[in-house]
Parts: structure tokens; sequence; C-alpha cells
């Protein structure tokens, strides 16, 4: 039996709902060098479907699971069992996981690709393109593109 809802902000998801959490190597940038961190973040269909066909990717471990077992409600997120215990929450993860559990929604078939309460680790995890959680990007004047004189001109 399907549940009430217990997501004010997502009146169409219920705790039965399907939804990849997925725990992701990445680094943050302190003081010139850079020092890796486990992030758990959810994993929408698409990049699922990609991952499990190959890609590169960051995440070295994926557990499907029930929206009601990762959210307890509004403000409060319980990890699955299998992460260790140093596993940090993506940014947003909260609005996140109910826009990923809306994508396994609208391709039920995703949700083959790791059963509920299954492990998935034959990724293929790779460091090579680091993510860099704390990066800033500096636009300046000489990063622009210089165009030719005549290029907005009716010649």
């Amino acid at each position: 039996m399907t549940l009430a809802t217990a997501y004010p902000s997502a009146p169409d998801l219920t705790d039965d709902d399907y939804v990849v959490i997925g725990l992701a190597t990445c680094f943050i940038r302190e003081e010139g060098e850079i020092h890796p961190v486990e992030v758990a973040e959810p994993i929408p269909s698409a990049a699922l479907e990609a991952i499990v066909k190959g890609i590169p990717t960051s995440y070295r471990l994926a557990c499907g699971t029930r929206l009601g077992s990762v959210l307890r409600d509004e403000s409060n997120a319980q990890l699955p069992p299998e992460f260790p215990a140093t596993a940090q929450l993506c940014d947003d993860f909260h609005e996140r996981t109910i826009a990923a559990a809306r994508t396994y929604k609208r391709r039920p078939e995703s949700q083959s690709l790791i059963p509920i309460g299954s492990l998935r680790r034959d990724m293929n995890h790779s460091l090579e393109r680091k993510r860099i959680l704390n990066s800033e990007r500096i636009v300046r004047t000489e990063d622009n593109v210089k165009q030719h004189a005549y290029t907005h001109q009716v010649l």
C-alpha cells in the first residue's frame, strides 16, 4: 500500500518511491592542496543509465532504496547503512533527492539496474577528472574571445 505523501514540497511523491543514492569521491581545495572527501548524492535515472554502460565516474558505489528510507522529513536525511560514517551529504541533498526520485517515476525501467536494497560496485570508478567542490571560476577581461573587427558589420 502506498503511504500518503510525507513531502509537502513534492505532493506527487511518497515514501515508497524509488531513488538511487551514490557515494562519490570528490575533492576540496585548501591552501593550494586538494583533499579527498566522500559525498553521498542522489543519482538521476539518465546518469545511472550512462554509468551502468561504463562511462568513467566519480561514484564508487550506488544503492537502490526507497525515498522514505533516505528522507525522514523535510530536514532529516539518513544514508544507507552500507555507506561509511564519514560520508557527507551533498549540497541541496533534499531537493536533489526529490528531483532524482521523479526521474525514476518517469523512467521506471531504470529501477531494474539497481533493485531496492541492493548495491552496485562494478562501476568504472575513475579519479582522472577530479570533481573539486569548492572551486571558484573567476572571469577576466583577458578571457574574452577576440572577434574580427568586421564580425557584426554588413559588408
